[in-house]
């Protein structure tokens, strides 16, 4: 039994711009109303440098069978983010490949991010395209199980639903509803500001420490910088 959804409700494409705009990944999770958007860290990039940002298109595999990876790369375009799981089976297989980056890229797709390994590691490297996973593998995959293509899905212990803004870097992969996006996008905007004008204008001249930043919590525990 398969189910493929293909038509759902993305971000506006200045919403995704501003969200590449962002410095990094961390960012964006502390600006979101409870914090928690941040997928498991074991799903982490292939590559050093690697970030991504787009739409969430969904993809749920078989236990070591990437058919349906297949098929959503066949539907995937500019902005879309790859999100796939095959239940938390790390070792069913390198369920993703160079041949399967390169046609990612070729329709222009943003990245992917998946709980399950890769293969070809090297050659999705040297190509520059953006994939985080659990890990490598090169034990092979079969071809013959169904799956869903665009439902939500729980990955790194994170609810995802199509069309969510996905954003991934080398620290890690955050994902925020997609109503929640445009708000979310100008607190994490601000934050960044507020900490470079800190950075630049007071911490490098040694003005000013970090303690400074926190300092109501600290003095909730009765802690002061003097001490």
């Amino acid at each position: 039994m398969y189910d493929v959804i293909k038509h759902y409700e993305k971000n506006d494409p200045a919403v995704i711009e501003g969200y590449r705009q962002i410095g990094e990944s961390a960012s964006i999770l502390e600006s979101m109303p409870h914090k928690d958007g941040a997928l498991h860290s074991r799903i982490h990039a292939v590559w050093k440098g690697a970030r991504a940002c787009g739409n969430a298109l969904t993809v749920v595999c078989g236990i070591g069978d990437n058919v349906m990876l297949h098929k959503a790369i066949s539907m995937a375009g500019p902005d879309d983010v790859l999100v796939a799981v095959n239940g938390f089976h790390d070792e069913a297989g390198g369920m993703f490949g160079e041949m399967m980056a390169t046609s990612l890229k070729a329709r222009g797709a943003a990245g992917i991010v998946m709980e399950f390994c890769n293969r070809d590691s090297v050659a999705i490297e040297e190509m520059q395209f953006p994939v985080f996973s659990t890990g490598l593998s090169i034990k092979a995959t079969t071809k013959c199980c169904p799956g869903l293509i665009n439902h939500p899905i729980v990955i790194g212990g994170v609810r995802v639903c199509p069309g969510d803004l996905v954003f991934a870097d080398q620290d890690g992969v955050v994902v925020v509803p997609r109503a929640d996006a445009p708000a979310v996008l100008e607190v994490a905007r601000a934050r960044e500001q507020r900490e470079r004008d800190m950075r630049e204008n007071h911490i490098l001249k040694g003005e000013y420490t970090t303690f400074k930043m926190f300092e109501k919590n600290y003095l909730a525990l009765g802690l002061s910088e003097e001490e």
